[in-house]
């Protein structure tokens, strides 16, 4: 497993994180001996990086990643994160600090390697209704009392060493104002084979939101960049592409929506493609992301041992290569 540095800082992570989200599901639904032995592969294989968050399972992922680790005796690199929700609005720096007190309880750990904002900033501010946490305003990030004076705090307290946000698309401006403010050092972003806006200028041929090459615009700010959902929610699977689920613990996928909406078809595109290298979907997929060096980390969403094995593997193989880059690159420029 190959070590990459977090932008400018001193923080190093494995190319291949492992995610504790509800798409994979292990870390919500798997049973606790299958969970040790999972995390104890992944820390064998050489991942460093663990990606968590108290709604992932309302703080279930946290506590079962904390009593893993602590039973393993590991101390891996450990990022969590912040939802604001409607409720939260009148008091975001005290929710920021409570959210990770409590989270720390859950882990086990008196500190984190980083705390991220799990809402993305944008211009005009959003209807937050019930738990809606997706997007925050960015004057709530900015203004007295709101997110980086809470992220301030954090870091002065010691409580994290490192601060960071998510972004969704469409949100260019947003997520440099952000950068600029010289206090986030990871932004988690979706940059995929489907839709690679995170690193390039948007064409034809990509759908979905426009992520506006934030690569770029954190490497000029010397943060770094955390991939989420690599395989773009198991679409980029050939397993899920011959009508199959992921895995039992996985979130389970409509096939015939999928299949309307026209996603199985853009996936079946490159997934021609990974048939002529001789690879699967997925390590054409990983491949794809490791091949940007403004790239920190992708998050894996593993749900069996076998799947970090596959990630493992792809990363190991290296960058794509110029003639993979062109057939991709052709179905991008496609109307």
């Amino acid at each position: 497993m190959k070590i990459r540095r977090v932008g400018s800082t001193d923080l190093m992570v494995s190319e291949v994180g492992f995610g504790c989200g509800g798409n994979a599901g292990l870390m919500i639904r798997g049973d606790a001996a299958e969970q040790r032995r999972i995390i104890a592969h992944a820390l064998e294989s050489g991942i460093t990086y663990f990606d968590n968050a108290p709604d992932y399972g309302d703080g279930l992922a946290e506590t079962n990643l904390g009593r893993v680790l602590k039973e393993l005796g590991a101390s891996p690199v450990i990022n969590t994160k912040v939802e604001i929700r409607a409720e939260d609005l009148d008091d975001i720096a005290d929710h920021i600090v409570r959210s990770v007190e409590e989270s720390l309880r859950r882990l086990q750990v008196d500190s984190v390697d980083i705390v991220q904002i799990h809402n993305g900033p944008v211009a005009a501010q959003p209807l937050m209704e019930g738990a809606y946490y997706a997007t925050l305003w960015l004057e709530d990030f900015m203004r007295p009392g709101g997110v980086l004076d809470g992220v301030r705090r954090l870091l002065e307290s010691g409580k994290a060493r490192h601060s960071g946000f998510i972004c969704r698309g469409n949100d260019a401006a947003e997520v440099g104002t952000l950068l600029w403010t010289g206090l986030f050092h990871l932004v988690n972003t979706p940059y995929t084979l489907l839709n690679p806006t995170a690193g390039r200028f948007k064409t034809a041929g990509m759908a979905g939101n426009n992520h506006g090459n934030v690569v770029g615009a954190a490497a000029a700010s010397g943060a770094g960049i955390a991939v989420f959902s690599p395989l773009a929610g198991g679409l980029l699977t050939d397993t899920l592409l011959s009508g199959q689920q992921t895995h039992p613990l996985a979130r389970q996928k409509d096939h015939a929506q999928l299949e309307a909406k026209g996603d199985l078809a853009r996936a079946r595109r490159f997934q021609a493609i990974a048939q002529e290298s001789g690879t699967s979907l997925a390590g054409l997929a990983y491949r794809f992301i490791l091949s940007d060096p403004g790239v920190s980390t992708l998050i894996g969403g593993f749900s069996d041992a076998e799947q970090i094995d596959a990630a493992v593997s792809a990363a190991s193989a290296g960058p794509l290569d110029v003639v993979q880059f062109e057939s991709i690159e052709k179905i991008w420029s496609a109307a």
